[in-house]
């Protein structure tokens, strides 16, 4: 009867249901997180997943970081170490188990490493120590190579080891230093400093082998790379392995993955070089060889056609011989076209002799000038005629005539003619013009008459 009756309970989940809901949710909620705490419980099994617990003073959490993230990673973990994390929440629903997914692990100083670097590195691209327009030409063929890295690493084994394999003649510089701990840095400036002093070395390997961004952290530091920038020897940066990048990579003139990498650019390889040099040898003899028989077959044209010197220096007499003829030949018709021309020219000179157009000009000369003279008689004869003619008839019209005459001109005081004795009066001074001469005279009387009276 019970069975029958309907069931009012809330539908209960299962175990694989809730945890399946509770994975979902953890996921949804957190894409991705760091986390920073102290490694414990670290385990590898042959599948070569790491698992292990992070923990702080109050909790702790589990951590799952599998082959295909862990495999990077160079260094490690260890029991007790602080660790940071990059990985995603989730659930191990099989155990209930909450976990996270690691991604990624570092040492929990890496951050402020990291932010140091990112720091640095801004700074120095600002200021242009970065710019290829800056950065100077490695040489193809160095005379001289200087390493600036420690004497007892594995950095300068595989660079000896390189240049004794490629170019075993280039003679090579160590210039010792620490390259790693605190008095890295200092050690590393100087040692740029004294290479730069010796003057030997055309270029400048400076660097170390692989270690922890820790360890190759004095090639980060600002005092090692503006010592790289300002060296004058042209640089190469060879720090870790190729994964790691470090401020030096960026200001040296070159950058190489590693130390032997380094080596390998900077030298030339001298079996390459053998193989060129044997094969441009082969070019050479070859082409001497084509060249020597073209050149014969040359000279042998040349021979046939090289023509006895005696039998051209009869040639050519014989030509000058006929040339000259032709020269005397040409020089006596010259001579007589020259003769004939001037007899031509004596005659049409006769003909137009100055002597009779001068006696002809002489002539007509003549005849003009008994015309002028004539001509001019006449005219004077003319013109004194008419001159005393005009005298008569000025001396009958002259005043001087009437004044002689007995006749006078009279004038008053301002040298007005007196035409009428009505304009003096008595007492005025009036002057007389005379045939010879003038008189002043007083006006004592004056009588008028009229027009028609004496």
């Amino acid at each position: 009867m019970t069975s029958s009756l309907q069931d009012t309970r809330p539908r209960a989940l299962s175990v694989s249901e809730l945890n399946h809901q509770a994975r979902h949710l953890l996921e949804s909620s957190f894409m991705q997180v760091w986390v920073e705490g102290e490694l414990s419980g670290f385990s590898r099994p042959s599948s070569g997943h790491w698992y292990f617990s992070l923990k702080d003073r109050k909790c702790q959490i589990r951590c799952a970081m599998f082959r295909g993230m862990n495999q990077h990673i160079r260094t490690l973990p260890k029991e007790g170490d602080q660790v940071r994390i990059r990985g995603k929440v989730t659930l191990y629903e099989n155990r209930g188990d909450f976990q996270i997914i690691v991604e990624h692990i570092e040492p929990a100083g890496l951050g402020e490493l990291q932010q140091a670097f990112d720091a640095l590195k801004r700074k120095l691209l600002a200021e242009g120590l970065f710019d290829n327009a800056r950065k100077k030409t490695i040489p193809s063929l160095p005379g001289h190579i200087g390493v600036v890295t420690s004497p007892t690493g594995a950095a300068i084994h595989d660079i000896l080891t390189v240049l004794a394999r490629r170019c075993p003649a280039i003679p090579v510089t160590l210039y010792p230093t620490a390259v790693q701990g605190k008095a890295a840095t200092a050690d590393i400036v100087r040692a740029i400093e004294r290479a730069q002093a010796h003057g030997a070395a055309d270029v400048l390997i400076i660097g170390r082998g692989g270690g922890s961004l820790e360890d190759l952290w004095c090639f980060n530091e600002e005092a090692v790379a503006r010592a790289i920038a300002a060296c004058k020897i042209p640089t190469v940066s060879a720090v870790g392995h190729e994964v790691d990048v470090t401020i030096a990579d960026f200001v040296a003139d070159l950058r190489a993955p590693t130390p032997s990498a380094a080596a390998e650019k900077i030298s030339p390889d001298q079996s390459a070089w053998l193989k060129q040099l044997r094969e441009r040898e082969l070019r050479l003899f070859s082409a001497a060889g084509v060249a020597l028989k073209r050149f014969g077959t040359q000279l042998g044209h040349l021979t046939a056609r090289l023509r006895d010197p005696r039998r051209e220096l009869l040639e050519k007499n014989q030509r000058l011989d006929e040339l000259e003829l032709r020269l005397e030949k040409a020089i006596r018709q010259r001579l007589s076209t020259v003769s004939v021309r001037g007899d031509h020219l004596e005659q049409r000179l006769a003909m137009q002799s100055p002597q009779r157009r001068l006696s002809q000009s002489r002539d007509m000369v003549a005849r003009t000038s008994e015309r002028l003279v004539a001509a001019m008689q006449r005219g004077l004869s003319y013109r004194q005629e008419k001159l005393e003619h005009a005298a008569q008839s000025l001396n009958i019209m002259s005043p001087l005539a009437t004044l002689g005459r007995g006749y006078a001109i009279v004038k008053d005081g301002n040298g007005n003619i007196i035409r009428e004795a009505a304009r003096v009066s008595p007492g005025e001074t009036v002057s007389a013009r005379v045939a010879r001469g003038e008189v002043t005279a007083r006006v004592t009387s004056v009588k008028s008459t009229d027009e028609s009276g004496p």
